[in-house]
């Protein structure tokens, strides 16, 4: 999440060796690449973590994943984002300075976490609606609606299972983070005519989006 047709063999899941030999080759730039919109890793659910790496390997991934996702920046990026087809993310997100858009947000800081293999449920029926971005769909933004209250299942990287809530913008990025997890984009669950430019975004940047519904008419 941003701080502000393939063949048979394609969709076939990729062997633990191959899993390997694909995390291994990403590792290999200072700083890996993020895939954008129009590659199928996007598009395709990415497999269960499953002993396919080793304690070593995986803390390398992750490390590289939090400083793709600082150098960006962003305030979380999937493994899918980088072109590695298995169900981690990094989350992490220092908040904003402006206490009223904080407010109005629900926007509290989220400490650096990885989740693995997550789920998550909504924890209440309340949806908030707001702007969000991404790393791989760069230049645009578009209004989200999101659970504001969440109940997620993940694993730690050592291994403990967890089930923890989250609220506010905190569950707004493990959901779309999730969502890059399941093959899909924000812009799949978009208000559509709320799509705003980043050129443009400026205009609605308000603590909410009120300002947006009556200019852009959703």
């Amino acid at each position: 999440m941003s701080a502000d047709a393939s063949s048979n063999n394609d969709r076939a899941a990729l062997t633990p060796g191959a899993i390997v030999e694909r995390v291994e080759g990403i590792l290999s730039a200072d700083l890996p690449a993020i895939v954008t919109a129009g590659d199928p890793v996007l598009r395709r659910p990415a497999q269960d973590v499953d002993g396919q790496l080793d304690d070593d390997t995986l803390g390398r991934l992750i490390a590289a994943m939090r400083r793709v996702m600082h150098g960006a920046p962003g305030v979380g990026l999937a493994a899918p984002q980088i072109g590695i087809p298995l169900r981690i993310a990094v989350l992490e997100d220092q908040g904003v300075p402006d206490p009223a858009v904080a407010e109005a947000r629900f926007r509290t800081p989220l400490p650096f976490t990885v989740i693995i293999n997550p789920r998550y449920e909504a924890a209440t029926d309340a949806v908030d609606a707001f702007y969000e971005g991404c790393l791989s769909v760069p230049g645009y933004q578009a209004v989200v609606e999101r659970h504001h209250s969440i109940t997620a299942t993940y694993t730690q990287p050592n291994g403990i299972a967890v089930t923890a809530g989250f609220e506010g913008w905190p569950a707004r990025i493990v959901q779309h983070e999730t969502d890059h997890l399941n093959g899909r984009l924000y812009l799949d669950r978009a208000i559509l005519r709320s799509l705003a430019s980043d050129a443009e975004h400026g205009r609605w940047a308000q603590p909410t989006v009120d300002e947006a519904r009556r200019g852009l008419g959703f």
